[in-house]
């Protein structure tokens, strides 16, 4: 009987430590250290909140960038990879597809989606890429793109983890401000 009172005292401790008094502190250290983040890094314009850094949004306009490939169409709920194997046939097609409507030398990114599905980055290089397409519909010099690109590039983070990217809803919210 003795050894039930200190394992039920003990589960009852526990169970206040890491269900209450844990994620309490954790959500007040975020909401004070990391406040941004912690709020979903949501972008406003006018007082409406238009979207999130860290979410990709479906962009087919010819005058904006457009980010990674979703095998989720965007949707937060459904979010995930496509599951699609190396020898899959759809992922093939989809390939295919994609290197049909960016030519044969688009970079990587811009052919397969991400891990999750809204990876709001893309390489440097797949930007660049798409300033031509964006130059001819805008009618604006390929010079000031390539400019804004290399401003919006974030390095690998500490200088080292990861590599360079580009956050495509940023990127293109700079670009609507400069018409």
């Amino acid at each position: 009987m003795k050894t039930m009172l200190q394992s039920l005292r003990m589960l009852i401790l526990l169970t206040v430590l890491t269900g209450l008094f844990y994620p309490i502190l954790i959500t007040v250290l975020a909401g004070t250290c990391f406040h941004d983040k912690a709020t979903g890094s949501l972008i406003s314009k006018h007082n409406t909140v238009i979207g999130s850094s860290l979410l990709a949004q479906k962009c087919e306009k010819e005058d904006l960038f457009w980010p990674r490939p979703s095998g989720c169409d965007y949707g937060t709920l459904p979010s995930g990879a496509s599951n699609l194997g190396p020898t899959s046939a759809a992922l093939a097609k989809a390939l295919d597809d994609r290197r049909k409507q960016f030519g044969e030398n688009a970079p990587v990114d811009l052919l397969t989606a991400s891990g999750s599905g809204l990876d709001p980055h893309i390489s440097p290089e797949a930007a660049i890429f798409q300033i031509e397409r964006i130059a001819k519909a805008r009618n604006c010099p390929a010079s000031k793109l390539e400019e804004m690109v290399h401003a919006h590039t974030e390095t690998p983070q500490f200088g080292f983890l990861g590599s360079a990217r580009v956050n495509v809803f940023a990127l293109n919210i700079a670009l609507n401000q400069l018409q």
